[in-house]
């Protein structure tokens, strides 16, 4: 150490978090006599201006060269106090932080405990400030594009906001079409608007816009590098048509005598084994499916081949990998419905009269299998009676979906809406639990939907059965009346838990991206860094992060663009300093660091006639899991190293 520690303590009353437990004027006094402490002081409000303000003062009228913060968790102001002393010009890593909010006054009520408990940790964090060395950050120059995956409403929405301020963007989606699952609705709640007409438009912009570049039918299949510069490698899945030369005319799909279910229809319709999957889709090309193509099955027809008049179609087109260079990732990845098996309760898959509410959809929407007719689905008659059961799968631990999905209720009274606007004279029942129509909009909707004449039961079935005729009998016990009811119905529409989508747990892994227990993505902090991840200039929009509607998934993708284009437009960035460091004549190259490592951040690489492991800074978030597991002690961690933290626990201990 080149000079002697002098060191500032500053404890935060956080208005009464800290002060309501923790006597701070008696802290404040103890610490003030530690050795090595030239001023302890306390104050309300360390975060703000004026406390900002008199730790500056300090440090120019003390001279002093250690800070010691001791308010609420690094995770919320560490970096706020680090640029205090970048201002201050002291490196930011001359900080201390000491947690007594969480740690200490939040999670005790003796006044008298508390207050030594924070004296000992502020004790703990002047020893190991004595011992803090200034690090610097290393610069490194940012790719001026992005990558977003996930073309649904958010996708495209953060995708357009980057092209459009000049960037370039690479837009992914793993289905053929562009749009997601907004693309499958009639309209949207609560103002009734043609989802077609709002989202089209959109993915039209998209596709012709002369900054991104699509790539449908496409995966991200491996992530390396860090912010400023990931290095991108996309799987390309074939098509068998050529996208260049195809004109959208539709001939070969008239033509092509294979079928399949539609996975666009949700199963209640038929496409051919080439197919475009909606009228609107984007990029209009078709794609065949090898699984129902009679050329790929039993190596007869070509019919499609024969009648293209572009000469498009390529049967020997194979898989290909796209290697691309960015400075930024978007995640878009949108959800998925709960398994199918969770519905059976419910008769679905056993009864034919059971469908979803994405079924439901399909069947309302002109361009369905049924041209906007409601249906049954056993013999193709109009339903008298329809019941509407929310919560299939939600707030329900057994199914793993605790959580609200915060669409359903909605959902559920847009389709009845629907369906009394198709057909005035039938009868609509609402199962449900609790009714949560949150927002702006709903509860008008609600009460609009209400006064129609819809019927509503709060309970949950308890009973379903389908009857000889294909109608189906309920039982549910209604709370409100405190009997049991029993209703027959001809349809059952469910209206399905969401779930993050198979493409999110997909992503995390690759991105190395911790995902919450219920499985949607984890921001960095739910208030203060809401589109931000753990991993550096990796951002997240829409469904992904936790159950949204329309609105909010558009605004938070206006939000992750917005992040993105600020760290692009700064073209160059520091690096976090704290990150672990390989001394290589201890490293026997075990590699288990390599696999201890959550962010994927160190590699083996030949030193002379060995292997050693090698640390990619760039994507080190300086966790220390690789010092923990290595038997030779031979990688450690700046800023957390051990003659830093021992003396500290020692000093902790007396």
């Amino acid at each position: 150490m080149s000079e002697e520690p002098r060191i500032a303590v500053y404890v935060c009353h956080c208005g009464t978090n800290i002060a309501g437990v923790i006597d701070v004027e008696r802290v404040t006094e103890y610490v003030s006599k530690i050795p090595g402490v030239v001023i302890a002081r306390n104050y309300i409000y360390m975060c703000s201006d004026p406390g900002q303000e008199l730790i500056e003062k300090d440090i120019k009228e003390y001279r002093i060269n250690r800070v010691v913060v001791a308010a609420c968790s690094p995770r919320m102001h560490e970096e706020t106090f680090r640029r205090v002393l970048e201002r201050s010009g002291l490196s930011p890593y001359l900080l201390e932080m000491v947690n007594i909010r969480e740690h200490c006054s939040w999670v005790h009520s003796d006044k008298d405990k508390a207050t030594l408990k924070a004296i000992k940790l502020i004790e703990m964090g002047i020893e190991r400030a004595k011992r803090l060395e200034p690090l610097t950050r290393r610069r490194v120059e940012v790719l001026p594009s992005v990558l977003v995956i996930g073309a649904g409403i958010a996708g495209i929405t953060a995708a357009l906001d980057i092209a459009d301020a000049g960037y370039r963007v690479y837009l992914v989606e793993k289905e053929p079409s562009i749009g997601g699952k907004m693309a499958k609705f009639d309209k949207t709640f609560p103002t009734l608007d043609c989802s077609p007409c709002i989202l089209t438009p959109l993915m039209v912009r998209a596709s012709q816009h002369p900054n991104i570049t699509l790539l449908t039918y496409s995966e991200v299949i491996e992530v390396n590098g860090g912010i400023g510069k990931f290095h991108v490698k996309i799987l390309k899945k074939p098509r068998y048509v050529d996208e260049e030369k195809c004109t959208g005319c539709g001939l070969c799909i008239e033509k092509c005598p294979g079928r399949a279910f539609s996975e666009f229809d949700e199963g209640l319709g038929k496409r051919k084994a080439i197919y475009i999957p909606f009228p609107q889709a984007v990029p209009k090309v078709p794609v065949i499916d090898p699984n129902h193509c009679l050329y790929f099955q039993k190596g007869i027809c070509k019919v499609c081949k024969r009648i293209c008049p572009a000469n498009a179609i390529n049967y020997d087109q194979k898989e290909k990998i796209i290697e691309i260079d960015v400075g930024a990732i978007i995640i878009a990845t949108g959800y998925d419905y709960i398994d199918k098996e969770f519905l059976k309760d419910y008769g679905y898959g056993k009864y034919s009269n059971v469908i979803t509410g994405l079924q439901l959809e399909r069947l309302v929407d002109p361009r369905g299998p049924t041209h906007g007719h409601i249906i049954r689905p056993s013999d193709g008659k109009e339903p008298k009676r329809i019941a509407i059961i929310l919560c299939v799968g939600s707030r329900d631990i057994t199914a793993g979906v605790p959580y609200c999905c915060r669409i359903g209720c909605v959902a559920g009274v847009k389709h009845a809406w629907y369906i009394k606007s198709h057909m005035p004279k039938t009868d609509v029942y609402i199962i449900y639990q609790d009714m949560r129509t949150f927002g702006k909009g709903y509860e008008e909707f609600y009460r609009r939907i209400r006064d129609m004449g819809i019927i509503l039961i709060r309970g949950k079935p308890g009973d379903i059965e389908e009857l000889p005729d294909g109608s189906i009998r309920i039982q549910v016990y209604d709370q409100v009346l405190d009997e049991v009811l029993e209703i027959v119905v001809d349809l059952v529409v469910l209206e399905a838990a969401v779930v993050p989508s198979k493409g999110t747990e997909e992503i995390a892994k690759i991105l190395k991206i911790p995902r919450g227990p219920d499985g949607f993505l984890l921001e960095l902090h739910p208030k203060l860094y809401p589109v931000e991840t753990a991993v550096d200039g990796v951002f997240i929009a829409g469904f992904c992060s936790g159950p949204k509607d329309i609105p909010d998934a558009v605004a938070q993708a206006g939000a992750a663009a917005s992040k993105a284009l600020a760290l692009l437009s700064k073209k160059v960035i520091e690096l976090e300093a704290s990150v672990a460091v390989v001394d290589e004549d201890l490293c026997s190259g075990c590699g288990l660091c390599i696999a201890a490592c959550p962010y994927g951040a160190i590699e083996l690489v030949r030193k002379e006639k060995r292997y050693v492991a090698k640390v990619r800074e760039e994507m080190c978030k300086g966790c220390g899991a690789c010092s923990a597991a290595c038997p030779a002690e031979a990688i450690k961690v700046k800023h957390w190293l051990d003659e830093q933290i021992i003396p500290a626990i020692i000093r902790g201990a007396r």
